[in-house]
C-alpha cells in the first residue's frame, strides 16, 4: 500500500466494536481488569492507551520501524532518547542544531555528564576526528538542519556509525517519513517534533520516537514508561486527523516553497537562500538521493540587518512566529527565537546571524505569499533608505 494510502487511512479500521472510522478518543487513566492475573492489554494509560497506541503503530509502519512511541513534545522525545545514556558517554552531533536540542544536550545534559561534540555530519573525516574510542556512543543527526538546511547523507553515516558500534538517531521533523524514511537507511532511532508537519496545523503539541530492533525498543519503552512524558489521549487523536493529509499538505508545502526561493534568489535585497530543492545548494544530490521531496521550510539572509525589524513589522499575511509546518505561513527570527540559546559566537560561526530568518511556507495561494513579503521588503527597503530604521 502506498504511503499516501496509509496515512488517510490511520485508525479508521482499528475500532471493532462499532466500525468507527474515526478511532475514538479514549479519555480513561484506568482500565477493569477481567479477573486476577489477567489484562485486556491495557491497564494505565501512562504504559498504553487505546488511542495513542493507534497512534504509535501508525507512525511505527509509516517510518518502517519496530515500535513507535508518542510523547508530549518533541523535547520530551529527545529527552526520552538522550536517557539511554549515562555518565561519561559522548554523542557526535550536527553541528547546525535546533536550539532547543542544543540547550538540552549543554544545559541538562551536561549536568548528568553527557557529553556532545557538534560537527558536520556530512564529513566522516570530522566524525572520525571527534570519535573517542570507548566513550564515544550515538550520532545524532538533523537533516535538513535547522535552520541552515545542511543536508547529511544518512546511509554513510550509519555505515560508519555500525562499524563503530555506534547508534545513529536521526532528527526527521522537517521531512516527515512521507518524503524521508532514515531507519530505511540504516538509522537505529528516528524522532519527530509532531507538532510540526505531522500535527500540520499548529493546534498541538507532541513528539514522537520509532525504532528499530527488538533490544532497542524494549529499552526505549522502559525509559518511556518510566519517565512518563506520554501524549495524552486527545492530542493523540488530533495528531491522528492531522497526519491523514501530511501528503496532500507536504506537495504544497514544497511547490510554494519552491517559487519562493527562487524568487528569493533574484530579489537585490536578499544575499542567500538555503534550500535543498536548489541546484545550487551543496546538499542538491544527497537530498534527491534519500528522499522524494523537498520540506517547505527554508532560511534566507538579508543584505543588511536593519532590513528585519520592519519587513517582520510590515508583514499581513505571513505570521512573524516562532514555529514551523503548520498550514499558516511563519517567518521566524533564529537569532532572537530558536537559536538564541546558542552562545552567538557559535551560532554566528556556523551561519545564523542576525541578517538570517526562516521561513515556514504554508498553503496558502504562493502568489499571496508572494505579493506579501515583496510589499513588506520593499517597505523595508524605504524605511531604511529614508533613515528612519
Amino acid at each position: 500500500m502506498k504511503i499516501e494510502s496509509k496515512l488517510a487511512q490511520i485508525g479508521s479500521v482499528s475500532e471493532p466494536v462499532t466500525g468507527a472510522v474515526s478511532f475514538p478518543i479514549y479519555q480513561a487513566t484506568a482500565f477493569r481488569h477481567p479477573k486476577l492475573g489477567q489484562s485486556t492489554g491495557f491497564d494505565y494509560s501512562r504504559t498504553k492507551n487505546p488511542t495513542r497506541s493507534v497512534l504509535e503503530e501508525a507512525i511505527a509502519e509509516l517510518e518502517s520501524g519496530d515500535r513507535g512511541f508518542a510523547l508530549s513534545s518533541g523535547m520530551a522525545a529527545l529527552q526520552t532518547v538522550f536517557a539511554l545514556f549515562s555518565q561519561g558517554d559522548h554523542l557526535i552531533v550536527s553541528v547546525d542544531l535546533y536550539g532547543g536540542t542544543y540547550r538540552l544536550l549543554e544545559k541538562v545534559m551536561s549536568r548528568f555528564g553527557v557529553q556532545a561534540t557538534y560537527v558536520d555530519t556530512n564529513d566522516l573525516s570530522e566524525l572520525e576526528s571527534v570519535y573517542r574510542l570507548g566513550s564515544t556512543k550515538a550520532v545524532l543527526i538533523e537533516t535538513p538542519t535547522n535552520p541552515l538546511m545542511m543536508v547529511t547523507d544518512i546511509a554513510a553515516v550509519c555505515q560508519w556509525a555500525k562499524e563503530k558500534e555506534l547508534l545513529t538517531i536521526v532528527d526527521n521533523t522537517l521531512l516527515s517519513p512521507f518524503l524521508q524514511r532514515p531507519l530505511e537507511l540504516g538509522a537505529d532511532i528516528v524522532v519527530h517534533s509532531a507538532t510540526k508537519y505531522l500535527g500540520g496545523h499548529n493546534d498541538v503539541l507532541a513528539g514522537l520516537i520509532v525504532t528499530k530492533g527488538t533490544e532497542l525498543s524494549e529499552k526505549i519503552f522502559f525509559l518511556y514508561n518510566s519517565i512518563g512524558a506520554v501524549l495524552g489521549p486527545q492530542d493523540s487523536w488530533l495528531l491522528m486527523r492531522g497526519m491523514k493529509t501530511l501528503a496532500l499538505r507536504m506537495e504544497r508545502h514544497e511547490y510554494n516553497a519552491t517559487c519562493i526561493a527562487n524568487w528569493l534568489l533574484e530579489h537585490p535585497l536578499i544575499t542567500d537562500v538555503y534550500y535543498p530543492a536548489l541546484a545550487s545548494h551543496p546538499g542538491y544530490e544527497i537530498q534527491k538521493k534519500q528522499s522524494r521531496g523537498n520540506t517547505g521550510i527554508f532560511s534566507f539572509k538579508v543584505s543588511d540587518a536593519r532590513l528585519v525589524e520592519p519587513l517582520l513589522r510590515h508583514l499581513e499575511l505571513i505570521a512573524f512566529a516562532e514555529s514551523l509546518g503548520g498550514v499558516e505561513s511563519l517567518l521566524t527570527y533564529p537569532a532572537v527565537q530558536t537559536h538564541a540559546d546558542i552562545p552567538v559566537e557559535i551560532r554566528e560561526r556556523v551561519g545564523v546571524d542576525d541578517r538570517l530568518l526562516r521561513f515556514s511556507v504554508g498553503i496558502e495561494h504562493v502568489d499571496d505569499l508572494i505579493a506579501d513579503l515583496s510589499r513588506a521588503l520593499d517597505m523595508a527597503q524605504s524605511e531604511l533608505a529614508g533613515g528612519t530604521v
